[in-house]
């Protein structure tokens, strides 16, 4: 995939899924505008291999509620338009279920839906409206398969939710904007191989026990999430826009 000329913003560059989209990107000429929230040394590590001229580092808590339209002035600064945007920074907390008291019931919903879906929002929000005053973009959203079939963990439910509320959100610009050639994309990976997915199997009995449940035994690469964003970027095919590309090795068949 030849990005070279594009520009890129992506959200939660420093670890995971959102480190190697970074290297993904960087690997095919992409000028990267890499978002951190905590870790900046991840960020940097995960672009490492991108020359300082074709890469920008900033910082954002989405857990403050006017971080995302900072962010989004600070990125669209840097060299004057941006041609795609990568929603990939999210938390998943491990308490707030059902027989959680109502504090912890109302923190966790709350800031999950802050760092999960209003702030991404607002990125997009943002997104499409120079994409259309520059006649074209891209939007990925990082979702979850939680979005569509829910967590087998109840202690994940405001996860989940949030996960299914971005999904809708980028299915509605799709929907309304591809007459102007904006176009969004759902990623729904399975269980990839980052520090949450291991924290997850852990509530689940270990990683023996989520890896048998999986058809091809196996956990999924965070590469080829990043491979697939990186074709996404290009914009090649257009008329796939809207549609909510499911990475998980066929043990999710929809």
């Amino acid at each position: 995939m030849n990005l070279s000329g594009k520009t890129i913003l992506l959200t939660g560059a420093s670890k995971g899924i959102g480190a190697a989209t970074a290297q993904a990107l960087g690997e095919d000429g992409a000028h990267l505008i890499a978002h951190w929230g905590s870790d900046r040394a991840g960020a940097e590590a995960a672009t490492a291999i991108i020359p300082a001229d074709r890469k920008c580092l900033l910082q954002a808590d989405f857990a403050k509620p006017d971080s995302a339209d900072a962010l989004w002035r600070e990125a669209l600064a840097w060299r004057g338009t941006i041609d795609v945007i990568v929603n990939n920074a999210a938390i998943n907390l491990w308490d707030g279920g059902i027989y959680d008291n109502d504090e912890i019931w109302d923190r966790v919903w709350a800031e999950t839906l802050q760092v999960n879906v209003l702030a991404p929002a607002r990125l997009l929000r943002n997104a499409v409206r120079h994409f259309r005053e520059r006649g074209g973009g891209v939007a990925v959203t990082i979702s979850s398969w939680a979005a569509q079939r829910g967590s087998t963990n109840a202690n994940a439910i405001a996860y989940a939710a949030s996960k299914a509320a971005l999904h809708a959100a980028t299915k509605t610009v799709a929907r309304a904007y591809a007459k102007d050639n904006v176009l969004a994309y759902v990623i729904a990976p399975g269980v990839v191989r980052t520090r949450l997915s291991e924290q997850f199997a852990a509530t689940q009995g270990g990683e023996s026990v989520v890896t048998g449940q999986l058809t091809m035994g196996e956990w999924i690469p965070p590469s080829d999430i990043g491979g697939l964003v990186a074709f996404l970027a290009t914009g090649k095919c257009r008329h796939l826009t809207g549609a909510t590309l499911d990475v998980n090795g066929a043990s999710y068949v929809r």
